[in-house]
């Protein structure tokens, strides 16, 4: 005795198809996909307030038949400000074309490079019992601050100092500050 047989039937669904909803055209299919936040935001506004509720029925929903909404009329961005938006950016904005200054091809910033401290801050880069250590003036020697182990090359005058000769190092002094430190008989020292 021979057992019944069993007829299986696989149905592939057509290329193309998502669901059971029939094809509308290709634009419907861009409608429904979501691109970044704005759609998503744009998403959340509950539909029966939008104002394209009240415009259902009217062919240019309020842009009018003559002038028509097109995409980019002006032109995207600042385009046109030598042209037809010249009247606007001459009046609004009068230096936005042209140039200024002179080029400086190959600028080498490490040239430049002068990190500065004022000498208000000065004791604040030694330790503080160093600090009192001198401030009570047992030592016969001045303390020498080396403002370039702590990373700035030059000195700036802000600000006052206590009265304790010091000798500071630096690669560059203002005038004001080789003042203030020759007038507690302090000395600037120029370090490489």
């Amino acid at each position: 005795e021979t057992p019944p047989a069993i007829w299986l039937f696989f149905f592939q669904a057509e290329d193309g198809i998502r669901d059971a909803q029939e094809s509308r055209g290709l634009g419907d299919v861009y409608k429904r996909q979501v691109h970044g936040e704005s759609r998503l935001s744009a998403s959340k506004m509950t539909a029966r307030l939008r104002a394209t509720r009240k415009h259902r029925g009217n062919v240019t929903h309020g842009h009018g038949r003559v002038g028509k909404h097109r995409k980019h009329p002006g032109g995207r961005g600042a385009a046109g400000g030598l042209h037809h938006l010249r009247t606007n950016f001459m009046k609004y904005h009068p230096d936005y074309f042209g140039k200024v200054g002179s080029r400086h091809f190959h600028t080498k910033n490490n040239a430049h490079y002068r990190p500065s401290i004022n000498i208000d801050r000065l004791w604040s880069l030694v330790s503080e019992t160093t600090r009192q250590k001198y401030a009570a003036g047992k030592q016969d020697k001045a303390p020498v601050i080396d403002v370039t182990k702590a990373g700035y090359f030059k000195l700036l005058g802000r600000g006052r100092l206590p009265k304790i000769p010091i000798v500071v190092k630096a690669r560059f002094f203002s005038k004001t500050a080789e003042r203030r430190i020759k007038a507690i008989g302090g000395a600037c020292v120029l370090s490489d």
